[in-house]
């Protein structure tokens, strides 16, 4: 899919809050040229990538997806992420964990948030089973919730631990 001009992307974001928030993780940011393929894509264009503990983005990458991508990095346990180029894979309720992980990443990067998140979310085309992201977060989430609980990387209070699962 085409990036929409009404999607937050990383040239509307202060790349060091970007870089600051990875950081927390113990994750790199790497910003390449604009012309530059996005190394670790899986989807190409404009989608972020992702090699072991780094992130690779362009100015016109969307931020849900660095944030997606990222997420991926941080829920997926230390043997899949050394091996990590490109393809992050894991199951259906980790992919659901990586969703609601970054939608409350997104509260941790001044003008962006979780209500713009996922708008922008709902504009780029992802799909939950109550038709938005909202609806999902707020009412159908509680398996993905528990999943990050369970791994130590949310609290009780839904705040993240900053850590990477063990």
């Amino acid at each position: 899919m085409s990036a929409s001009s009404s999607v937050l992307t990383v040239a509307d974001v202060r790349f060091s809050k970007l870089t600051q928030l990875l950081g927390r993780f113990g994750l790199s940011l790497r910003l390449l040229e604009d012309d530059e393929p996005i190394t670790g894509s899986f989807w190409g264009d404009s989608e972020a990538g992702i090699v072991k503990r780094c992130v690779y983005v362009r100015l016109d990458t969307p931020v849900h997806s660095l944030l997606h991508e990222a997420c991926h990095v941080i829920c997926m346990d230390e043997a899949r992420r050394a091996g990590l180029d490109r393809d992050a894979g894991g199951d259906d309720i980790e992919e659901a964990a990586v969703c609601y992980l970054q939608i409350l990443l997104a509260d941790y990067l001044p003008g962006v948030g979780r209500d713009r998140l996922m708008q922008d979310m709902d504009a780029w085309g992802y799909s939950f089973r109550l038709g938005s992201s909202r609806a999902w977060f707020e009412s159908d989430a509680a398996d993905a919730r528990a999943w990050l609980l369970d791994r130590a990387l949310l609290i009780d209070t839904g705040t993240p631990t900053f850590e990477l699962r063990k």
